[in-house]
């Protein structure tokens, strides 16, 4: 076979001490590829012949089984074979670290803090006590998957209607309310959600929608609720008389609040006033290189500013744990989030799988092989600022908390439900693969890893950080113009999902414990 040598760089090197670097492209087999170093490696292709996949390993150096691999600076494999100089390393040759393998606590650098470059403002909508919303919706939240429907079709009523002042009406609607015991872990969690949607500063207006025979009662889920400061509506299907009553009843409502809650005027406020979501999904490769340092760089500015940043997915934090924990601004909410990762690591077990089975068929197509390797990506996200508390899923959260780790799954809808909950205001979602996700009442900004993807779903995504990879832009030059965009957008211009309405089906509450 006929061997080529490069003359661009075909692979990067993402940290001087590793033992990998990463395909920039597709790279032929026996082709001599150029490293960002400025080396070359014999390219042996990838496993059963053919070219290295775009976003794939290649070793530096000749490795024997057993032997730790190192990405980013730190362990993300064990070998489970032999392999060669220039030989492609992924999931049939790299596995699961022992945990004892894992860098310690101790070893994790601590970068200084954000310096702000430039004080920002937005528009925002100040509320009587003093919070900012970044929308103006009027919600519909059921008690009960029994109400879902009617829930659904109250809303649809108001599908292209001008009702001045507010950007939607959105149905909040879940998967459970009956059929699970009334007390436990997955009582609280279902419980706090709704609550936290109820008392979300995006939502102006509240209509509460049971069945009526429900084990989470209208009257419970009332009393969860509590006193809030915005109008509220509730009742039951079973009360009115059906499911057609029931729909008349909600929208006369709907239209009564909208007159009552309606506004047009914005006002500017600081940085101070985010509560930010810090959502990856459709990981690959480049996520950890490129989009995920840029949102860190986008959050330690928020944090800078006395606002609040929230990292989630607990599970993609595992392998990364220890990085966090050396940024804990006290010794016990380092145990805490350490705590919570053995949590998971029981809890996987008692279900018989393990925390790595969570990387997905599509990031591991983009390179990514164990959970460890896209933790260590995945908490780029958080930046660089102090780990300043670990909270339960949905925990209601206010600004001017720093940066805080909120415990919640991996998966992409029921991670960004407890950041909602807990009141983000904002969510930014990171994805390689592609994502569509919304997050009605927040808003959310889609931010591309890679310049393939962006093209090929530009209707998509709102940003593309693929300049990093290539080198055509810094982590920093892209963080500021994110901060910009997250000043436009939380000062009310729409993203691409709210221009295509998604973001209605994404509450997915996180489901616990014994279903009855």
């Amino acid at each position: 076979m006929t061997t080529t040598t490069s003359d661009v760089t075909d692979l990067l090197l993402v940290s001087p001490h590793d033992d990998v670097a990463v395909a920039l492209h597709e790279i032929p087999e026996s082709h001599r590829a150029r490293t960002s170093a400025g080396a070359t490696v014999p390219v042996l292709g990838a496993d059963g012949g053919g070219p290295v996949p775009a976003g794939h390993k290649v070793a530096l150096r000749r490795m024997a089984a057993g032997d730790l691999v190192h990405k980013y600076g730190q362990v993300i494999g064990v070998l489970t074979a032999d392999v060669e100089l220039g030989g492609h390393i992924h999931s049939h040759n790299l596995g699961m670290p022992e945990r004892a393998s894992r860098e310690g606590v101790e070893k994790a650098a601590v970068k200084p803090g954000f310096a702000q470059t430039r004080e920002r403002t937005f528009q925002g909508i100040v509320r009587a006590d003093g919070s900012v919303a970044t929308r103006n919706y009027i919600g519909i939240l059921t008690s009960v998957n029994c109400s879902a429907t009617v829930a659904k079709l109250i809303a649809r009523q108001f599908d292209g209607v001008d009702l001045p002042g507010i950007d939607g009406v959105v149905a909040l609607t879940h998967t459970s309310g009956c059929g699970l015991a009334d007390e436990g872990m997955g009582w609280d969690i279902l419980r706090r959600t709704l609550s936290g949607y109820a008392q979300h500063v995006n939502i102006a207006g509240l209509v509460v929608v049971g069945l009526g025979c429900e084990i989470n009662t209208v009257q419970g889920l009332m009393e969860q609720i509590g006193q809030i400061d915005k109008p509220v509506v509730d009742f039951t299907i079973q009360e009115l008389g059906g499911s057609r009553e029931a729909i008349a009843r909600g929208a006369e409502v709907v239209k009564a609040l909208a007159d009552q809650v309606g506004v047009t005027q914005r006002q500017p406020v600081g940085l101070d006033k985010l509560v930010l979501g810090l959502q990856c999904g459709g990981s690959d490769a480049w996520s950890g290189m490129s989009a995920n340092p840029v949102l860190g760089y986008a959050s330690d500015a928020i944090v800078a500013a006395g606002g609040t940043s929230i990292l989630g997915e607990t599970p993609e934090v595992f392998g990364a744990e220890h990085l966090l924990a050396a940024r804990a601004t006290d010794p016990e909410v380092a145990a805490e989030l350490l705590r919570r990762i053995d949590w998971w690591e029981e809890y996987t077990a008692s279900h018989g799988t393990t925390m790595d089975g969570n990387p997905s068929a599509g990031n591991k197509a983009g390179g990514i092989t164990t959970i460890v390797e896209k933790s260590l990506g995945a908490v780029a996200k958080a930046g660089h600022a102090p780990l300043s508390a670990v909270v339960d899923y949905a925990a209601p959260l206010r600004t001017g908390m720093g940066l805080v780790h909120m415990d919640t799954p991996g998966y992409d809808p029921v991670s960004a439900t407890g950041m909602v909950a807990g009141g983000a205001n904002l969510i930014c979602f990171t994805t390689g693969r592609g994502s569509v996700f919304g997050s009605k009442p927040a808003p959310t900004i889609k931010i591309a890893t890679n310049s393939t993807m962006a093209t090929a779903m530009a209707g998509d995504m709102d940003m593309d950080c693929g300049a990093v990879v290539d080198g055509r832009a810094t982590i920093p030059e892209l963080g500021e113009k994110l901060l910009d965009l997250i000043c436009a957008v939380a000062s009310g211009e729409k993203t691409f999902s709210e221009e295509l309405g998604a973001g209605s089906e994404e509450m997915v509450p996180w489901q616990i414990g014994a279903v009855l």
